[in-house]
C-alpha cells in the first residue's frame, strides 16, 4: 500500500491509538491516581509518626489494597494488617526455636498458607500471611523488624481506609449497571447460541459448551463483585444515598448468577443429544421451534436485568412453550423446553409472604 491509500491507514491507526489511549486514562487515570495520593500520604504519615527508616510497609498497602476493584479497599486493608501480624508473629515464633535454615523457611512458608487458608480474602486464601513470615527472614534482627511492620503497615492501612472512598471514588450505580448489562448480553449469547447448534453436529454443540461455561463462570465473577460491592458502600459516606438503588440491581445480578445454572443446562442437553445419531430426526424437529423460544427468553432475561419489566416477554415464552408442548411431547423436546421454563420461572416474582 502507497500513496494516499498509505497515508490514510497510517492517519487512521494514529487516531485509533491516541483514542484508545484516551480511554485508558478515562477509566484506570482515576485509580492510578487514587494509588499515588494514598501512598504518598501513607509515606508521610508514617514518617510523622517517627519511622526512622524509609516506611516503605506503610505504603505498600495502598498499593496492594487499590491495586484491584477501589470498592473493596476497606476489606483488603483489613485482610492485609491480619495476614501481616499473623505472619510475623509465626515468623518470631519459629525464629526463637530454631535457627534460619532450609527446614524453618519450609515450616514458616508451611504455617503461613495453613493460616492464611483460615485468613480468607476475597474467598481465596490470604497469602499475605506467608509472605510476611518469608520476609522476617530478610531482617537480622526480627523483633525490631516485626514492630515496625506491624504499626506502618496498620498505619498504611488507616490512611487508605480513610482517603479510599474520598479520592476519586468509584460509582457503584454506574459498575453494577455495566456488570448487570454484560450478564445480560452472556446469558443472552448463550440461550440463543445453544439454539442455534441445535442439529449443528458434534463439533459445533461442544464448543458452543464450552463457550457457555465461560460465559456463565463470568456471570458468576459478576455476581461475586456485586455483593463486594454492595458490602462495601456500607463503609463509603459518598455513596449513602445510592444504597437502595445499588441493593437492587445486586439483586438482579444474584438472579442473573441463578439463571446461568439453567442456561449451561440446556447447553449441556443440547451437546449430549447431539451425540447420539438415533435423535438426529428429534433435534431436526426441535431446531424449528427452539430457536424462537430461546429468543423469547432471552428477551426476558435483558429486560429483567435491565430494571425492565419482563412479564410481557415471559408471556409470550410462555404461550411458545406451551404451543410446543402440544405438537411434541416427546421427551428430548421436553428436555430442551426444562430449562427455559426454569429460566422463565425465575424471572416471574415470587408471591409475598403474609404478614402476621
Amino acid at each position: 500500500m502507497t500513496g494516499p491509500a498509505a497515508a490514510t491507514a497510517h492517519r487512521d491507526g494514529r487516531a485509533g491509538r491516541a483514542h484508545r489511549a484516551r480511554e485508558l486514562l478515562r477509566t484506570e487515570g482515576p485509580a492510578a491516581a487514587r494509588i499515588v495520593v494514598t501512598v504518598a500520604v501513607a509515606w508521610q504519615a508514617a514518617l510523622w509518626l517517627g519511622a526512622d527508616q524509609p516506611p516503605v510497609f506503610a505504603a505498600m498497602v495502598p498499593l496492594v489494597a487499590l491495586r484491584g476493584d477501589p470498592m473493596t479497599a476497606l476489606g483488603t486493608s483489613l485482610q492485609r494488617i491480619l495476614g501481616v501480624v499473623a505472619g510475623v508473629l509465626i515468623a518470631i515464633a519459629v525464629l526463637n526455636l530454631w535457627q534460619p535454615s532450609p527446614l524453618t523457611l519450609a515450616l514458616v512458608v508451611a504455617l503461613g498458607l495453613g493460616v492464611g487458608m483460615a485468613l480468607r480474602a476475597g474467598g481465596t486464601s490470604n497469602i499475605q500471611v506467608a509472605l510476611s513470615s518469608l520476609l522476617v527472614f530478610a531482617n537480622t534482627s526480627p523483633d525490631a523488624y516485626a514492630l515496625d511492620r506491624i504499626w506502618e503497615t496498620a498505619a498504611g492501612a488507616a490512611v487508605t481506609i480513610i482517603l479510599a472512598p474520598l479520592l476519586w471514588p468509584p460509582d457503584p450505580q454506574r459498575v453494577l449497571a455495566a456488570v448487570a448489562g454484560d450478564c445480560a448480553a452472556r446469558l443472552s449469547r448463550s440461550l440463543t447460541g445453544t439454539a442455534a447448534v441445535l442439529g449443528g453436529g458434534p463439533a459445533a454443540a461442544r464448543d458452543n459448551l464450552a463457550r457457555v461455561h465461560a460465559h456463565v463462570e463470568a456471570v458468576h465473577a459478576g455476581a461475586a463483585r456485586a455483593r463486594e460491592a454492595e458490602r462495601a458502600l456500607r463503609f463509603n459516606p459518598m455513596r449513602r444515598r445510592q444504597r437502595g438503588t445499588v441493593r437492587l440491581r445486586a439483586e438482579r445480578i444474584a438472579t442473573a448468577d441463578g439463571l446461568a445454572v439453567h442456561v449451561a443446562t440446556l447447553a449441556g442437553e443440547v451437546d449430549a443429544f447431539t451425540c447420539r445419531d438415533e435423535l438426529a430426526p428429534e433435534l431436526a424437529r426441535a431446531r424449528l421451534r427452539v430457536p424462537e423460544l430461546a429468543s423469547l427468553t432471552a428477551r426476558a432475561v435483558e429486560d429483567a436485568l435491565s430494571g425492565d419489566d419482563p412479564a410481557a416477554a415471559v408471556a409470550a415464552a410462555r404461550d411458545g412453550l406451551a404451543a410446543y408442548a402440544r405438537t411434541d411431547p416427546r421427551p428430548v423436546a421436553v428436555a430442551l423446553r426444562r430449562p427455559l421454563h426454569r429460566v422463565l420461572d425465575a424471572l416471574e416474582p415470587r408471591p409475598q409472604d403474609p404478614k402476621g
